[in-house]
Order: structure tokens, then C-alpha cells, then sequence
């Protein structure tokens, strides 16, 4: 471990009371100036080309062909029913799974799947009035006193707690979480009717919380599991995840300001004191070396895939289709993961998307950054993919047990300049998705971003996306592009609402359709 200068005993002891690991801070600015020096990004990158097939157009999905030898092993491996197999069609040598045939294998498989959510810290600067405001002053006047009267929920509580979208009437509609949980349930059903089987643990919830958010976590779910969207689901499926696997981030050290010159060093003048230090949060990155525990004791378990998304994007549900098709790949190439990218639509332009370096390897990289606006445009003239990230993931265990040592240091660490009350200084953080450019064979997931990127990244956007939003429709001060992406996202909600979360509209709300209801709808879908 190279450092360029002693730590001095009172920064130590700071930055200690404040909850921040030094030896993983040492640790970063170690490989901060291995990775200047070796400059790993130099080279160029260009957009995926027509026909990769590593590249899976979900929607248009017909069917996967596998070889008799691969399926039959593979169903043996995961104790799939034979007579699935003498079911399935068959093309010369091989067997050829339908989308409904991937779909029923995908639910066969939640007994060796987990489905986890990256919480993140407070929601704060969620509901921060200046922030949202800039996404569209018009859009704010506009939704100003339902803004306001939401905010408040959000100071200082985890955003997963908050509401994932806003009724017609501007009343709170359940959370995040309370979402995701009664979609995992009724996935969970989907498997218990299925295969009648209500013994075997499936789907189990994990998540990795923070030192702000892990004790409001643990309080609301201690309320989830009576509430009506969960109770009944919980009972019928003796699945309850409220009890989750977890994990909490922990901080680390702020770095000096870029003005100050290479290497780095820990930031020591917070608030113009010597010695002082600031913790911050190290990204959603660190999760390979947070959960890493949650992972192995997973893997002891038996589960042998993960899902993993970000907890404000109500798109981010257990697919089983997608499911099937990786843990075929998986099986059959030694893909490592599969990760969902959206087709871009019109008011996509910044953001991270696909890219492939020289030698053939996937990554994401931000656009004027890795790779130009320019050169986007011109290369999607000629028919090259622009696909979007969503961040979501479905991982090999296998492949994260073997290296979820080596992960955590091989991530690209992105240093941002700060210039806050605390003083100049800069922030170190790991991004999870960038794993891809890691990973040798992994799948990527073409979706449609209103059905599986609905995510909230400042509160406005929720309410873009809700019931509430078609107030932006008739308002002649509203950018056309807000509108339009508001029109996009509420349709691809109001269709998640009722076919993913079990909702029924009525009364002024959404209500949740009773069990039986939903045990029809499962059979129709399965039989």
C-alpha cells in the first residue's frame, strides 16, 4: 500500500467518529494512482453493431433453441420436470423453448433465485425544491402544492419508504418497496401454483442499506408485513420479505480537490479545520465487497442467481423469461450476468449506454465522456444500437463467489470535484453496472424503458410518471418533451400497476385485487 503521506492521528480519530473506513480510503487512493499511471481508458469505443448476438431484443423474443445434450443437462443440474422437456418442440438436435416456455422455466427457477435492492441513502435531495425545479421550472409551478406537500415525507428517510407514484387526486400511493415486496409475492404464487410445491423457500429479498437508512428500513418493514398489499400474499405463500438478507454500507474518507495536484490525499480541512475529515458514501459499487457475505451465505443456501436493481426504479421486477434465457446462457456459455438496456427514445440524450472497446468487450460509458455526442449520431446512422442503461442485473452466483474478492479493486473508481460548505474537495465512488467491462460473455437484455426503466431520480419525476402527471397535458407551459416523456412513462406505470403489482383502479385509487383474483389471473397466465 503506497501512501504519499503519513496520516496525521487527529484525522484518524475524525474521520473514525464519523463512521468512515480508513483502510478501504488508503485502499481507493492506492489504486487512484495505480490507475493514472497505467491510463486504462486511452482507448476508443464505438456502439455495438447490428446482429450482436449478444444482444437480446426482449420484446421480439420468439424463441431460444438449445441443444438436446445442454437442455437435458440443464434440467437435470436444476431438477427441472422431464416432462417439460418431452413437451418442448424440437428443430433437428434441438429442443426450441418458446417465450411461454421460458416463462414457465423462469418460474421454475425462483427456488435458485434471489431479487435484491440497492437502497441508497436518504432521500434528501430527492425531494430538494432547487434540484427539481431545474428539471422543468414550468413542471414545478405547475405541480408546486402537490411538490410540497410530498416533500416533506422524503427528508431524511430512505427513499424506498417514500411513495412510488402519486394518485390523480395527488394523494401518496404505496412505496417503493411495499411494491416490489407484493411483486415478489405474487411471483412467489406464481411458483407455488405452478408446481403446488409451498414447502421450498423461493425469492428470497436481500438489500444493502446505509447507516441513514438501515434503522427506518428495518421499522417499516416491521409494518409492511401487516399491510394489506403483503398479509394475505405472505400467508398464502409462507414467503415473507420483510425478513431480509442485508447488508449496510458503511463511509469512506472525502479526497483533496483536484486543484491541489496528483496523487491525492484524504481531505483534512472540512469546514476550514485542520485535521478534520469528511465520510462520504462510496457508490452503490461497493455492494460486491458490502454484500459480499450476503452473497456466499446465498450461495450456501443453494441459490445460484441474483437480480439486482436500484430501489427508486418501479420497472425493476423479477422477469422470468429474462431468467430462463440467462440461466441457459449461463449453463451453456459461461455468461456471467445479463443486464437490461433500453432502446433510446427521443429525449435520450445523456446518460450511460453500451459501448464496445477495441478488443470486443462490452462496457457502459457516458456519453461526452467515453464516447462523443457526435460520434453516437453518426454511427446510429448506420445502423449501430444506442441502448440506454437501465440499471439492472441478473448475476451468476457462481461467477460472484469467485471473484467477489477481486471485484471491488478492478471497478472503475470515479472521482467528482465538490465545492460545498465543507470546503473543496473530492468524492470517490463505484458504480455496480460497471462490472460489465469486467466480465467476458455477459448477455444483454434490449428492453422497452416504459415497461422496465421507470425510475425516479428527484421527486418531479415521480409525479411525471404517476396518475398526477396528466395535469402536465393541457398546460401550454410545459416543454413538449416533458410532456411527451410524462405520456411515455404513465402508460408504461399504469400497465406495471396492474399486470406486475396486482392493482385495480377505482374509487379515485388503486386498489389491491384480492387474492383470489389474482390466483384466476396466475392459472390464465401459467395454464
Amino acid at each position: 500500500m503506497k501512501t504519499a503521506l503519513p496520516i496525521h492521528p487527529e484525522l484518524v480519530s475524525d474521520l473514525e467518529r464519523q463512521g468512515a473506513d480508513i483502510k478501504r480510503t488508503l485502499t481507493i487512493l492506492s489504486l487512484l494512482e495505480e490507475a493514472s499511471q497505467e491510463q486504462t481508458e486511452s482507448g476508443p469505443v464505438s456502439l455495438p453493431k447490428e446482429g450482436d448476438p449478444r444482444i437480446i431484443d426482449v420484446p421480439n423474443l420468439q424463441n431460444l433453441r438449445v441443444t438436446a445434450d445442454t437442455a437435458e443437462a440443464f434440467f437435470a443440474r436444476f431438477s427441472l420436470p422431464k416432462q417439460f422437456l418431452d413437451r418442448a418442440g424440437k428443430a433437428g438436435s434441438n429442443y426450441v423453448f418458446t417465450k411461454k416456455d421460458l416463462y414457465l422455466l423462469g418460474v421454475h427457477l425462483y427456488p435458485y433465485t434471489a431479487y435484491g435492492v440497492l437502497n441508497g441513502g436518504s432521500a434528501t435531495t430527492y425531494g430538494d425544491s432547487k434540484k427539481n425545479q431545474a428539471l422543468s421550472p414550468a413542471a414545478f409551478e405547475l405541480l408546486k402544492e402537490d411538490f410540497l406537500a410530498q416533500a416533506e415525507q422524503c427528508k431524511n428517510n430512505p427513499k424506498g419508504i417514500t411513495s412510488a407514484f402519486f394518485e390523480a387526486n395527488g394523494t401518496a400511493g404505496p412505496s417503493f418497496l411495499l411494491l416490489k415486496m407484493r411483486s415478489l409475492l405474487i411471483h412467489a404464487m406464481e411458483y407455488r401454483i405452478l408446481t403446488g410445491d409451498y414447502a421450498k423457500p423461493v425469492l428470497p429479498f436481500f438489500q444493502m442499506t446505509s447507516d441513514s437508512t438501515d434503522e427506518k428500513l428495518r421499522e417499516a418493514y416491521e409494518q409492511y408485513r401487516q399491510d394489506p398489499l403483503l398479509a394475505d400474499l405472505i400467508a398464502e405463500t409462507r414467503i415473507d420479505p420483510t425478513g431480509a438478507f442485508s447488508a449496510k454500507q458503511g463511509l469512506i474518507g472525502a479526497l483533496t480537490h483536484s486543484s491541489e495536484g496528483l496523487p491525492r490525499r484524504i481531505f483534512d480541512r472540512a469546514f476550514s479545520i485542520p485535521n478534520r475529515g469528511l465520510a462520504l458514501p462510496g457508490g452503490h459499487g461497493e455492494n460486491f465487497r458490502i454484500l459480499a457475505p450476503v452473497y456466499r451465505k446465498l450461495y450456501e443456501e443453494g441459490l445460484r442467481f441474483v437480480s439486482l436493481g436500484n430501489v427508486d426504479n418501479s420497472g425493476y421486477t423479477i422477469d422470468p423469461v429474462e431468467l430462463a434465457y440467462f440461466a441457459i446462457k449461463n449453463y451453456a456459455e459461461g455468461s456471467e450476468a445479463a443486464f437490461e438496456f433500453s432502446w433510446r427514445t427521443p429525449v435520450d440524450v445523456k446518460g450511460g449506454i453500451l459501448v464496445q472497446e477495441n478488443s470486443g468487450r462490452l462496457t457502459v460509458g457516458e456519453i461526452g465522456q467515453r464516447i462523443s455526442g457526435d460520434r453516437v449520431r453518426e454511427e446510429e446512422t448506420q445502423g449501430a444500437h444506442v441502448l440506454f442503461n437501465c440499471a439492472t442485473g441478473l448475476f451468476s452466483l457462481d461467477y460472484l463467489i469467485n471473484h467477489l474478492d477481486s471485484i471491488p479493486n478492478l471497478l472503475p473508481i470515479r472521482v467528482s470535484d465538490q465545492d460545498k460548505e465543507a470546503g473543496k474537495y473530492a468524492q470517490a465512488e463505484q458504480t455496480t453496472w460497471e462490472v460489465l467491462g469486467l466480465m467476458h460473455n455477459p448477455q444483454i437484455m434490449a428492453v422497452q424503458k416504459n415497461r422496465r426503466f421507470i425510475a425516479a431520480k428527484m421527486l418531479l419525476e415521480t409525479f411525471f410518471a404517476s396518475p398526477r402527471g396528466i395535469r402536465l397535458d393541457q398546460s401550454p407551459d410545459v416543454e413538449q418533451p416533458i410532456k411527451e416523456t410524462s405520456q411515455l412513462l404513465r402508460k408504461g406505470l399504469q400497465d406495471l400497476l396492474v399486470e406486475e403489482y396486482g392493482l385495480i383502479p377505482g374509487a379515485g385509487r388503486y386498489q389491491p385485487r384480492p387474492l383470489t383474483d389474482l390466483k384466476k389471473e396466475i392459472g390464465r397466465r401459467l395454464f
